[in-house]
């Protein structure tokens, strides 16, 4: 029996990371942390250096990394100590490394997803905006290099699982009529437009099914996380605008269907917990045990199901928009939504001006052909730009 596989966790101290060494550590002979990065945290890193005993931890900020080595080398562990984004493309594309799980939240995770995937690993993808922002690249790479390439939103895991093992060659050659995303709605789904204008971050942040970070927290609740979803779905699976239809199911019990041409709706049910779909990639095809309780169908009791009201919350409009536009619309779109859900979190605009900046942004950014990644970052910087310019005219601090 070969020995156990070298993960590198991109993002180890936020959610997914946390839930991934979870699972990890319920399967010690079959998996291992082999590189564990952040942003900033290096307390948190620490800890999880004690506790899992990483090759190689990575911290993007010089200070935060700075502080970890003296930590590192004071308890005597034998863990190098890396900084910066160079750093993270390094344990990404690691010779040693089997899987990575690319967890980094936001546009900073697409370098070091982008790198794993040219360097043919299994990536298990968790950072959506590296497809929203380079899709074509992106599963350019994947093919050229032979990576595989696992979804780690419960949503895109559970279509994966709904589809037939090999789904190549388009939908409708293996009779799929409509890919189906279900979305909670939010903590906001019944407020009328008036009560939306008044609500805060606290209350934004308070998701009623789901434990997630700040920002996909508030993306959930503007259903921009289904937007990006939207547009991940066009590139996992090959589907058009058109065959791509979002449902709110408020109990999240339901995390996405496929429907089949002949009348078939296939469906992955579960609770909602993160750790059923890292289970599911890490072990891929395999199945392994997560953690995760099993589905109480009895207490389940009802599922229920609506269309998403896109005039109360255009985000999930404006996301469309940007897959119909293609090229590096989407990249516009992801970066002002950045920028629009910082801005909401520190309290400068309010919860309805996250869409109209986006739309603002969009409008002035436009769309060009995608020739490069360079294109991509170069759409990044200049959308980040117009968006910040709106939030310092409109700053209510």
């Amino acid at each position: 029996m070969s020995g156990p596989k070298n993960i590198t966790i991109l993002g180890a101290t936020g959610t997914i990371g946390v839930n991934t060494l979870d699972v990890i550590a319920r399967h010690p002979g079959r998996f291992r942390a082999y590189a564990l990065t952040a942003n900033t945290r290096f307390e948190p890193l620490l800890e999880q250096c004690r506790r899992f005993r990483p090759r190689y931890a990575v911290m993007l900020d010089e200070d935060a990394a700075d502080r970890l080595l003296s930590a590192i080398k004071a308890e005597g562990l034998e863990t190098d100590v890396l900084c910066g984004m160079a750093a993270l493309e390094q344990v990404s594309a690691h010779p040693e490394v089997d899987a990575v799980m690319a967890a980094i939240v936001g546009a900073a995770g697409l370098r070091p997803s982008l790198s794993a995937a040219r360097a043919g690993k299994r990536v298990l993808l968790a950072n959506k905006e590296t497809l929203v922002m380079s899709g074509s690249l992106f599963m350019e790479a994947v093919r050229e290099h032979g990576a595989t390439l696992l979804p780690i939103d419960s949503e895109h895991n559970a279509i994966f699982q709904c589809l037939p093992r090999d789904h190549s060659g388009g939908l409708a050659r293996n009779g799929i009529t409509k890919i189906l995303l279900t979305a909670s709605g939010g903590p906001f789904r019944k407020l009328s437009t008036t009560e939306l204008a008044h609500v805060t971050p606290a209350q934004a942040l308070n998701h009623p099914n789901w434990v997630m970070g700040p920002k996909i927290t508030i993306d959930s609740a503007t259903l921009m996380n289904k937007g990006l979803e939207v547009i991940e779905a066009h590139w996992l699976f090959g589907a058009k605008a058109e065959q791509i239809e979002v449902v709110i199911h408020p109990q999240s019990v339901i995390h996405s269907m496929v429907q089949y041409n002949d009348g078939s709706v296939l469906a992955e049910l579960g609770n909602p917990d993160m750790r059923t779909p890292i289970a599911h990639a890490l072990a891929w095809p395999d199945r392994i045990e997560s953690g995760v309780a099993p589905l109480d169908v009895f207490a389940a009791a009802r599922l229920d199901f609506e269309k998403p009201d896109t005039v109360r919350f255009p985000c999930l409009k404006l996301a469309f928009e940007a897959l119909s536009l293609g090229g590096t619309a989407p990249a516009a779109l992801n970066a002002a939504n950045e920028i629009a859900v910082r801005a909401f979190l520190d309290h400068a605009i309010a919860f309805l001006d996250i869409p109209s900046l986006i739309e603002s942004v969009m409008g002035e950014i436009g769309s060009c052909p995608v020739a490069s990644l360079e294109d991509i970052i170069a759409t990044d910087k200049a959308a980040r730009a117009v968006a910040e310019s709106w939030v310092a005219r409109t700053s209510r601090c």
